[in-house]
C-alpha cells in the first residue's frame, strides 16, 4: 500500500506543470495509473492472505519469555515399567507424599518425564504421576490403546508400585488424563471406552486437539469443513463438565499455531465453544512462564484458555506449564 501512495503523490505533484490540454490528458492518465496501482495492491493483498501449510511453523519471535523449568530429577520415588506398552513409561511419587495413603493419579501422554514429575511435586494434593511418551503423531498414541485393558493395566501398575515402595496399602481418589500435543490421541481413545470414561475424573489437553478437514487438507478459508467426528468423545466430556454439579473437570489450552494441513487447536477450541453454545471473551493478561493469554471461556467445570504464539517455543510453553494448568484444572 505504501508504494501505491508514493506513486499517487508523485503523479499529483506533476499536474500543475501541464498545459490546459495536457492537463486534461494528464488527469485521465493519472486516474488510469491510480486505478492500475490500486488493482495491483488489492491483488497482492488477496494473494498474500492465502493459507500456506506450516507444519512446523517457521516463525521466530522474541516477544514472550519462554521460561523453562529446570531439567533435573525431582525428589521422590521413581520407577520404570517395561513391556506393558511399546515403550517403557515412568511412575513417580513426590517426596512430600511418601507417608500418604490416598492419591490422585495423573496419567500424562507426550513429553519429558522431568516436566511431569515437576508438576507432580508442585501439585496441591497427593498424587502419583505416570509419564508416557511413545513417539510422534497422535495416531501412535491412539493406536496404542486399541486394547482397552492397557489403560486399566497402567492404573494397576501405578497402585502396585506405590503400595510396594511405600510399604502400605494405597487408594486412588481421582484419575486425571493429560495430553500435550499429539498425546491427545491416547486420551481420545481411552475416553471412547465406556468403562474408562466412567472412572476418569478430569481431562487436561495442552495445545493438542486436532481433526481433519473435509476434503482433506482443504482449510476452512478455502471452503473446507471440519471433520467433527473427531471431537465426539471430547464434546461429551465437555458437556458433562459444563454441568453445575458434575464430577468431571475439563481444561483445554491452545496457542495460535496454524498447521495448514489439519485443523488447528484454535479452530478446535472455537468448534467446542460453538457446540456448547458458549462465547469466548477476549482477555489480555500474563500466564505461566511468560505466556500471554488472549481468550477465555468457562462454564462450571469446563474451561478453554487461548494464548498468543505461532512458534515452536509457544507450543512447548503449554507443556512446560503443566504444573500450573494441572492445579488450575483441579480448581474448576
Amino acid at each position: 500500500m505504501s508504494s501505491f501512495l508514493f506513486n499517487f503523490i508523485n503523479i499529483k505533484h506533476c499536474m500543475p506543470e501541464l498545459t490546459k490540454m495536457e492537463h486534461n490528458y494528464g488527469k485521465l492518465l493519472f486516474i488510469f495509473i491510480a486505478l492500475c496501482l490500486f488493482s495491483r495492491f488489492c491483488y497482492t493483498q488477496e494473494n498474500s492472505s492465502k493459507v500456506t501449510s506450516q507444519n512446523p511453523s517457521p516463525m521466530v519471535e522474541h516477544t514472550r519469555l519462554h521460561e523453562r523449568i529446570p531439567d533435573q530429577k525431582s525428589a521422590g520415588v521413581h520407577y520404570t515399567i517395561y513391556n506393558l506398552l511399546e515403550k517403557p513409561f515412568d511412575i513417580f511419587i513426590p517426596q512430600k507424599c511418601l507417608d500418604k495413603k490416598r492419591f490422585d493419579l495423573l496419567i500424562h501422554f507426550h513429553g519429558a518425564s522431568y516436566v511431569v514429575n515437576y508438576a507432580a511435586s508442585h501439585y496441591n494434593g497427593n498424587i502419583i504421576a505416570v509419564s508416557i511418551s511413545l513417539g510422534t503423531g497422535s495416531s501412535v498414541y491412539y493406536n496404542q490403546f486399541n486394547d482397552s485393558t492397557k489403560f486399566f493395566s497402567i492404573i494397576d501398575s501405578a497402585k502396585t508400585v506405590a503400595s510396594r515402595k511405600l510399604k502400605h496399602h494405597i487408594d486412588i481418589n481421582r484419575i486425571i488424563l493429560s495430553g500435550f500435543s499429539a498425546g491427545y490421541g491416547a486420551v481420545k481413545k481411552i475416553l471412547s471406552y465406556e468403562s474408562a470414561y466412567k472412572i476418569v475424573n478430569a481431562v487436561l489437553l495442552l495445545d493438542g486437539l486436532h481433526a481433519s478437514y473435509i476434503p482433506e487438507r482443504k482449510v476452512i478459508y478455502e471452503g473446507g469443513h471440519i471433520d467433527s467426528s473427531a471431537y465426539k468423545v471430547f464434546i461429551k466430556f465437555a458437556e458433562d463438565a459444563a454441568k453445575k454439579n458434575s464430577k468431571k473437570k475439563y481444561l483445554f489450552t491452545h496457542s495460535e499455531i496454524f498447521p495448514g494441513t489439519f485443523v488447528s487447536t484454535t479452530e478446535s477450541a472455537d468448534y467446542l465453544t460453538d457446540v456448547l453454545g458458549l462465547k469466548s471473551k477476549p482477555v489480555l493478561k500474563w500466564g505461566p512462564l511468560g505466556m500471554q493469554q488472549l481468550s477465555d471461556v468457562k462454564k462450571n467445570h469446563f474451561r478453554i484458555m487461548g494464548f498468543a504464539g505461532n512458534t515452536a517455543p509457544d507450543h512447548i510453553d503449554h507443556f512446560q506449564s503443566l504444573f500450573y494448568f494441572l492445579n488450575l484444572l483441579m480448581k474448576l
